[in-house]
């Protein structure tokens, strides 16, 4: 050991005391600046797994949003299984939300904090690392001087008895042996004597090193302590920031806390016990089954005048005829020429003097220009009549699936025209002004 102090090789126990053993002490400051990284770590792993779930609870939503919508269950029981999918993107959002501030919030403070706590030097290392080195090897230098003198001491007084031992087992085998001469047996005795004196020495020196380190033990303890104390005090401050950390955490993990979290879960209950099925089949009877109306045959008696009612399907629908029309023009104030009909399979030539509206109905609607002029008339007609409209309300919502078609939701009013047709469709006007064709079992009419 060398006369500055050097705590190297010293400690011959584990105990806190021993030279050298207080750097257990000091590495727990590097410890600390190295749980800070593993805490951001930790907690920035579980930020992605939340991401990954609400990604996954998002597109698990989607697909199975769609697969409900075009799949055949209908009515109550249909919302309330896209409730589940509603509470699943609103559970996606709070998860969003956790992953935010696991990844933000909570690792920004913590970085925070270690920026603070922790001071790097340009020499590498911290600087409380150091003061903390340098605090327990000042306090220790000192005592550890004594320290090497008893050591020194005891390994000279240990050397002397040894060789006072050595010296006395030589004495008593030259008296055991007749061979030697009283003289040579004097010097052994001799020899015994003077290793007794050099041990008494050693020991003397020995007990008094012993006595000058036993005098330091409370001041380098005092020492020790102090720097000790305030290693500790940094490090209560790291546990108790640490246990704040965590409990942010908890807080921020712990959705059934949360508002959102309760009526998620709530409202979800809500929409599951508003299922009826009561309800559902009443509606399926009158969409799909017995409550749909029906035009039951009846006997109709001809008349010129009369003006079949056009269906939806009929509308859609294009005659084919073999008839051609041609030399057709424009109406004015002059009347048209007489048209020539040319008929393929009976090469018969009509020629009269028709009019407009004398011309048949197939005739016209085989050169494309008879129907769409028929139904702009009658248009023209109905709104030159201004049918006065009966008021409905709606049963069930209806989305249009045509051009021609209108929607509205369960509970609007709307004017009736007319009676329905043969294929259960009748003509209506929406609040808005919007004139089309709705099934006429989605409404009733309202009684006043």
């Amino acid at each position: 050991m060398s006369s500055n102090g050097d705590l190297s090789d010293m400690g011959t126990s584990d105990s806190f005391w021993e030279p050298g053993n207080y750097k257990r002490t000091v590495h727990r400051v590097d410890d600390g600046n190295r749980l800070c990284n593993d805490l951001v770590s930790c907690f920035q792993e579980r930020a992605k797994i939340e991401k990954s779930y609400a990604l996954q609870l998002s597109d698990w939503a989607r697909k199975w949003r769609n697969s409900v919508e075009k799949g055949p269950q209908y009515g109550t029981l249909e919302k309330a299984w896209h409730a589940f999918m509603q509470a699943a993107d609103r559970l996606s959002d709070l998860h969003l939300e956790l992953r935010e501030r696991l990844a933000g919030e909570d690792s920004d403070k913590v970085r925070g904090w270690q920026k603070e706590a922790f001071h790097k030097q340009l020499i590498g290392g911290f600087k409380e690392t150091k003061e903390a080195d340098d605090g327990f090897r000042k306090a220790q230098k000192p005592w550890v001087r004594k320290l090497k003198d008893v050591e020194t001491s005891k390994k000279s007084y240990h050397q002397a008895r040894k060789e006072e031992r050595t010296a006395v087992t030589r004495e008593s085998h030259a008296k055991a042996d007749t061979s030697k001469s009283l003289e040579e047996v004097r010097k052994y005795t001799d020899r015994v004597e003077r290793c007794g004196q050099e041990a008494e020495k050693a020991k003397e020196r020995y007990e008094k090193a012993l006595e000058e380190l036993n005098r330091c033990n409370p001041r380098y303890m005092e020492d020790m302590e102090q720097v000790f104390d305030l290693t500790q005090e940094a490090e209560q401050k790291r546990l108790s920031f640490f246990k704040e950390v965590l409990q942010d955490i908890h807080t921020h993990l712990d959705l059934s806390s949360k508002e959102g979290f309760k009526s998620l879960y709530r409202d979800l209950g809500q929409t599951i016990n508003s299922a009826n099925d009561v309800e559902d089949l009443r509606w399926w009877r009158n969409t799909h089954g017995p409550g749909m109306s029906m035009n039951w045959p009846q006997f109709e008696e001809w008349s010129p005048e009369s003006k079949r009612s056009i269906g939806r399907k009929d509308r859609a629908s294009k005659t084919e005829d073999v008839v051609t029309l041609t030399n057709i023009v424009s109406s004015g104030e002059v009347d048209p020429p007489t048209p020539t009909l040319q008929d393929t399979h009976r090469g018969k030539d009509y020629s009269s003097d028709w009019s407009d509206e004398d011309i048949p109905k197939k005739v016209l609607a085989a050169n494309g220009v008879g129907e769409d002029e028929e139904e702009e008339e009658e248009g023209e007609e109905e709104q030159d009549e201004k049918v006065e409209g009966v008021r409905v309300r709606a049963l069930y919502d209806y989305t249009g699936q045509e051009s021609d078609e209108l929607s509205f939701k369960s509970g609007e009013e709307l004017l009736k025209f007319g009676e329905e047709d043969e294929q259960g469709w009748c003509k209506g006007q929406l609040a808005n002004g919007r004139v089309g064709l709705y099934p006429a079992n989605y409404v009733q009419q309202v009684t006043s």
